[in-house]
């Protein structure tokens, strides 16, 4: 890549990096708790049973979210 400064490049990767970090675990967030809702509307019952795994799934994947904008922040 001739002309391409190396800040250019560190800024294209952080971008490429927070991009990917967050919109990956906003769509895994996303079917969690729509697979959940979804269960929950088959069978209101299961409610209790649902809800923590539900939140720990989504823990899980925002995690991510976070382990990414760390990436972007230690990127030089």
């Amino acid at each position: 890549m001739e002309g391409l400064s190396h800040e250019t490049i560190v800024v294209i990767a952080k971008a490429f990096a927070i991009a990917a970090g967050g919109m990956i675990p906003a769509l895994s967030i996303g079917k969690i708790v729509s697979k959940a809702m979804e269960a929950i509307g088959r069978n209101p019952e299961s409610a209790g049973k649902l809800f923590v795994p539900m939140l720990l799934g989504a823990a899980f994947a925002e995690a991510i979210a976070i382990y990414a904008l760390v990436v972007v922040f230690t990127l030089k």
